[in-house]
């Protein structure tokens, strides 16, 4: 189903698909709105939607009321996704996926429960040194702006500074939400340290950290020669000498990860591209309530 998916450039379909029967939330926090939980009457304001006049009431008292609601949205949701070279990296089972296409697709169905619940939402994406944003904004509009930006992103370059990450951090000022995709092959690293940061400031960080199954079990071919897409340092080689090393070294680097998250009290979700999708995501929002383990 994966693969299927892969094949598709609409994300809107993909959305539907994934978040079919998911009913999972990003919150529950209560705030007055137009959601389905009668709170209380207020007088009608410009703007105001006709379909929440109580009518019943004008008639009695000759004013027009808006019946408000309490909704789940009090926070801000910020998906950051890192478009940097090593998200390129392809899945050797699965054609047409790689880490790129997996953090896209999760984050876009985070916008559009974001989107649902009636929460503002925006889009953090580093790429090729750059940070480049979609300011928080509510409704379908506003989803329709982030996907159009997520299926922009090409995997280019490497993380930017971290003085440049530092000074793009004012766009968390109010209570945020934030969920993070990357393959964290770097840690510590300036997008490390910039969501320590803003866990640092009270904001609810999120981590997702992708990695294919031939990183994750070695298995890449004896031979295979391959060179670090962020780092021009020479071509390299895996035998099957190095495998045990290199699992050893990279099982040691996402310990570390997952440490470091539990440390500063930050949800961390590891999974392989070519895991369903769906279960991902469900997994991932389940750790709403809990913090790393």
């Amino acid at each position: 189903m994966t693969a299927m998916m892969a094949q598709t450039k609409d994300l809107d379909l993909v959305i539907r698909h994934v978040l079919a029967g998911l009913g999972h939330g990003i919150h529950a926090g209560r705030e007055r709105g137009a959601g389905v939980e009668f709170s209380e009457y207020r007088a009608y304001a410009p703007g105001d939607e006709w379909r929440r006049v109580d009518w019943k009431l004008l008639a009695r008292a000759d004013r027009y009321f808006v019946r408000e609601a309490e909704r789940d949205s009090h926070v801000a949701v910020w998906l950051w996704l890192d478009a940097t070279a090593s998200m390129a990296e392809p899945s050797r089972e699965i054609n047409g996926i790689d880490k790129l296409w997996f953090a896209r697709t999760v984050l876009a169905c985070v916008a559009a429960i974001a989107q649902r619940q009636g929460d503002a939402f925006g889009l953090v994406v580093c790429t090729n040194g750059k940070v480049e944003f979609t300011p928080a904004a509510r409704g379908p509009r506003q989803l329709q702006r982030v996907l159009a930006a997520m299926n922009k992103a090409t995997p280019q370059g490497s993380l930017p500074s971290a003085d440049v990450l530092k000074a793009s951090l004012h766009f968390a000022r109010a209570p945020s939400m934030i969920f993070a995709a990357s393959d964290f092959l770097d840690w510590p690293s300036p997008l490390s340290e910039a969501l320590l940061r803003l866990r640092n400031m009270r904001h609810d960080v999120r981590l997702l950290t992708l990695r294919t199954q031939a990183e994750v079990e070695a298995s890449f071919k004896s031979g295979t020669a391959y060179r670090d897409p962020e780092q021009n340092d020479g071509l390299h080689r895996m035998s099957n000498a190095d495998r045990e090393s290199y699992k050893q070294q990279s099982r040691a680097h996402f310990d570390d990860v997952v440490a470091r998250c539990r440390q500063h009290n930050i949800v961390h979700y590891e999974a392989r591209i070519e895991q369903p999708l769906s279960g991902v995501l469900r997994n991932w929002l389940q750790l709403a309530g809990a913090r790393a383990k």
